[in-house]
């Protein structure tokens, strides 16, 4: 393959693009398949056929983690939308994202001493409870690996909106409210997502939870980042 073109950042940003493109049709075929699974393999298919690194691709795919930020912005639309529900129910928000942001980084940080994991991987494992545009600065801020925050975070995401919803039913988890925000709390913007393309209200809600715990999260790990200095 034509090595100016690998290195162009639009190589990278083209394939990933037409990488979640192709991943949206197999979701027609397969609705079981998430977009954000396949796409990635996707990806990796082509960089392994066509013997391309993961550095140059990387040139292109930061452009479009850049844009994490402001996709991350555009779910507070759902929030405007239903700014008199959210305001009714906002001291019960409030206070279920803030033990959803204590419950999530006092689990990332047992599954790590209890797994046995290195004290690096626990700095990159603690904030990937919160969206991921956050969950990398926190990451850098703690003294971790962005790369492998990232990617722990991308999977905490998929796992929480495939397995949370069905798994707060089996708890017996019913009310829409409280597992909207137990979604938004433990499965970031990727759950709120999959909630939004279901209902409006409840995606707004997940969204809010999620917006709340990057607030409560850095907060909560102010001790922890004074404790490494």
């Amino acid at each position: 393959m034509n090595n100016n073109l690998i290195a162009d950042p639009i190589f990278g940003t083209t394939l990933t693009i037409a990488a979640y493109g192709a991943a949206l049709l197999l979701k027609r075929r397969w609705s079981w398949l998430h977009p954000l699974i396949a796409a990635p393999l996707l990806v990796y298919v082509v960089l392994q056929l066509g013997g391309i690194s993961y550095t140059a691709y990387r040139v292109g795919g930061d452009m479009v983690t850049y844009f994490l930020g402001p996709a991350t912005v555009a779910m507070a639309v759902p929030l405007y939308k239903h700014a008199m529900r959210l305001r009714r129910l906002l001291p019960s928000l409030l206070l279920g994202a803030f033990v959803g942001s204590f419950l999530g980084l006092l689990v990332n940080a047992g599954s790590v001493i209890i797994f046995g994991g290195t004290e690096s991987f626990l700095h990159a494992a603690l904030p990937k409870s919160v969206t991921t545009a956050v969950a990398i600065d926190l990451s850098r801020w703690l003294g971790g690996s962005p790369e492998l925050t990232a990617a722990l975070t991308v999977t905490t995401g998929l796992v929480g909106s495939v397995a949370g919803p069905p798994l707060l039913r089996l708890c017996g988890v019913t009310d829409k409210i409280a597992a909207s925000i137990a979604i938004g709390a433990a499965a970031h913007g990727i759950g709120s997502a999959k909630l939004l393309s279901e209902s409006e209200e409840q995606g707004g809600l997940s969204g809010f939870s999620m917006a709340a715990c990057t607030v409560f999260t850095p907060v909560l790990l102010l001790p922890v980042h004074a404790w490494l200095l």
